[in-house]
């Protein structure tokens, strides 16, 4: 098993590793500080690397794309993360309905919305799951429950499909042009058999942007409430078959966007782990207490070797799952470095605020930044509802 990038994917980690360190990290304090839930977005950021390549970076060679493979897609997530966690999600986060588009959705589909989105340096994407009363029941739905799992309806009028709800804390949800909508179609089956899923563009008739969420960590990245009031939908955007919802589209989803989510969040860790390493061995080198360089104390020698060595584990466990993805298999591994990535950053991050002793709580901005962007790993990655249901995942 050889793990040396080859000339394609060096060339992409330099690009990225230019990008973060250039663009990136001299943004990220700034954006992370300001008030509000959509100030922090800067389009600035999102075009230039557009023009790079990092919005489009999954789209397949066929359709124009750079077509990359997981492994190049890993690499680029974690030095973008170095720079700024939250601005390599917003990103990344394309590349998921990227890789979605081109197993599930048809050549209509693939003509109508991944054309426009290769052609619009702003043209970002989301998918629309969670709900006010519906979230953690919508990964393990119970299938004798049909009243579990999301409630926004949708009603057939002709060529047209009716939707009605709400969707809550969703990804690029004030700055997407394009969302993938789930939607109970049939309100009388579980999800599995009542979901279908939708495109819909931003421009949707009776579709609009309500609250937009102010973060504790992940500030740069969007989330945002979705309402539909009798918005219409072209049957024509239905992605798949009617009533096969989040199923359908897990299963086309299995080579692209299930299985890439779970390595999209453990490769950002490893880039906020070693921006975190970073700057702990600089500070230990820089700084004294008690009349000696803090690199010279054992404790923080321990502390030190510890966020290391946790973070290369984490990096070989996630170059070995995308590279598993290339060679066409899939194993319950991916969910559980996606786990194993929610505990590692919160260890790396925090040990990296000890190690900056008085100064990480109250004066080192980003030290404190790193640790409130790791919390949200918690709710993504590393929930309880999450480790049970990679489990599943075992043969």
């Amino acid at each position: 098993m050889d793990f040396a990038l080859n000339e394609e994917q060096r060339h992409w980690q330099a690009e990225a590793r230019k990008f973060a360190e250039e663009e990136l990290r001299p943004a990220s304090l700034k954006h992370d500080q300001i008030e509000g839930g959509f100030e922090p977005w800067d389009w600035d950021i999102i075009e230039k690397g557009s023009r790079l390549g990092f919005r489009t970076l999954a789209v397949p060679r066929e359709w124009g794309g750079p077509g990359t493979d997981f492994v190049t897609q890993a690499v680029v997530m974690a030095e973008l993360a170095r720079g700024d966690s939250a601005m390599s999600k917003a990103f990344s986060q394309n590349w998921k309905w990227s890789h979605l588009i081109a197993v599930a959705c048809s050549d209509d589909q693939k003509e109508r919305f991944l054309k426009p989105f290769l052609a619009d340096h702003r043209y970002v994407m989301g998918r629309g799951i969670t709900e006010p009363n519906a979230g953690s029941d919508n990964r393990m739905p119970p299938e004798d429950d049909p009243k579990a799992g999301y409630r926004v309806r949708a009603v057939r009028e002709g060529d047209e499909w009716i939707l009605n709800g709400e969707k809550c804390f969703i990804a690029n949800g004030s700055v997407g042009s394009l969302f993938f909508i789930d939607c109970r179609t049939n309100p009388d089956v579980n999800i599995k058999a009542g979901g279908t899923l939708f495109m819909v563009p931003k421009t949707t008739p009776g579709f609009r942007i309500g609250k937009v969420f102010n973060k504790r960590g992940w500030r740069f990245y969007q989330n945002a409430e979705l309402i539909f009031e009798n918005a219409r939908v072209p049957h024509a955007n239905v992605v798949g078959e009617v009533g096969t919802g989040s199923v359908k589209a897990g299963r086309g989803d299995a080579t692209g966007g299930d299985l890439f989510g779970d390595l999209e969040l453990a490769a950002n860790a490893v880039g906020v782990c070693d921006d975190a390493c970073e700057m702990a061995i600089a500070h230990a080198r820089a700084h004294k207490r008690a009349g000696r360089y803090l690199m010279e104390h054992q404790l923080v020698q321990l502390k030190l070797n510890e966020m290391y060595a946790l973070t290369e584990a984490l990096r070989s466990y996630v170059m070995r799952v995308a590279w598993l993805h290339d060679a066409g298999e899939h194993s319950a591994n991916a969910g559980f470095v996606m786990n194993y990535s929610t505990d590692v950053i919160q260890r790396v991050t925090r040990l990296n605020m000890e190690i900056h002793g008085p100064e990480g709580c109250m004066m080192n901005a980003r030290a404190e930044k790193l640790v409130r962007d790791a919390m949200v790993w918690t709710h993504l990655a590393g929930d309880t509802v999450q480790r049970v249901k990679v489990l599943k995942r075992l043969k």
